[in-house]
């Protein structure tokens, strides 16, 4: 038994290490991001057509996710064998597509063949490569390099850090150009229709809004203790603050506005403790029932919130929105 237990304390500080140096691999990428990575963002963004994702073994393998990945945040993207492509899949290839190829070493034979015909057709290229000094960087009008400083494989043989650096910068690509195309939520769900999430963003607010006692909320006479309490009590991160007719939103008070309330030392105008109305933020952004929740989420993003009260054409409250309750944390039900 004593010897099982040495041998699992083994593999588990030899894990560690791995992922240590997975980790180390990715931090020593975040330097090499410089110009060529906006060139490349340049050339993506002004193609008319759609990004050729192409590599050969496990660089082959990390190109079709991250042409998976960039086709599900808003840039067509299609993954090309090289292989395939020197005996007529090459076809495929408009004089207006930008390519991506990947390769560790820069001087893979197979991809480094097909890089002249893809000139040739007048396609740009964007080299991701470990080594500057490579044929395929040479090649290339962009560089995007992922070197690491040693692979996670005790041989130094396997790409293991290599591959995870060129995954992440692959993501890296993705994300900013998501944000440059503003691809939001509703765009997501229209990518998504079979996924979990884009079932989650087809259905109405309504459906997924907490109503009733579970909406946390005070009238704007409560006391700024009161208003703490409710939002504690809740557990939502924010209490929506109403009239005195209990019916239109006047305001919301969230976790932020309390810390901004204490780092400014917790005065209100007459320097006396602060009211409500003076902590509270006026007039917040809020959705109407109606509406899809990939609306919501939408509206989340934009304005970097996780709480979205829902009010009627006259502002009344009607129920409130969490960002978990829509992606799936907690207890989600569909009623359709």
């Amino acid at each position: 038994m004593a010897e099982t237990t040495t041998t699992d304390g083994a593999g588990i500080a030899q894990a560690r290490e791995v992922l240590r140096l997975e980790a180390e691999g990715i931090l020593a990428v975040i330097d090499q991001v410089g110009d060529d990575f906006e060139r490349a963002v340049a050339m993506i963004m002004a193609c008319p057509t759609r990004l050729i994702v192409t590599g050969i073994g496990k660089s082959g393998i990390i190109g079709q996710k991250i042409a998976a990945t960039l086709n599900s945040t808003g840039t067509p993207a299609f993954f090309l064998h090289p292989v395939e492509a020197m005996h007529g899949d090459l076809g495929i290839v408009d004089p207006r597509d930008v390519v991506l190829a990947i390769s560790y070493s820069g001087e893979t034979a197979e991809l480094n063949m097909l890089l002249p015909t893809l000139k040739n057709r007048g396609a740009g290229i964007i080299a991701m490569t470990g080594r500057r000094s490579s044929s395929l960087a040479s090649a290339a009008d962009a560089v995007l390099t992922v070197a690491v400083p040693r692979e996670a494989c005790p041989l130094g043989l396997a790409p293991t850090a290599s591959t995870t650096a060129s995954l992440a910068m692959g993501d890296a690509l993705a994300v900013v150009l998501l944000n440059r195309k503003k691809f939001d939520a509703c765009d997501f769900r229209r990518n998504h229709p079979g996924g979990s999430l884009g079932e989650r963003l087809k259905v109405r607010v309504s459906e997924v809004m907490l109503t009733g006692s579970q909406i946390p909320k005070v009238r704007i006479s409560a006391t700024l203790a009161e208003a703490v309490a409710e939002l504690n009590r809740k557990n939502l991160g924010a209490v929506l603050v109403i009239a005195a007719d209990d019916q239109e939103m006047l305001g919301i008070l969230t976790d932020g506005d309390l810390r901004r309330m204490v780092a400014g030392g917790g005065q209100g105008m007459a320097g006396n403790a602060p009211t409500l109305a003076e902590v509270m933020t006026a007039a917040p952004k809020s959705i109407t029932a109606d509406l899809l929740a990939a609306d919501a989420l939408s509206i989340m993003q934009n304005h970097e919130v996780t709480v979205l009260p829902v009010t009627d054409g006259d502002r009344r409250l009607v129920g409130i929105l969490h960002l978990q309750d829509m992606i799936g944390k907690g207890e989600f039900r569909f009623l359709v």
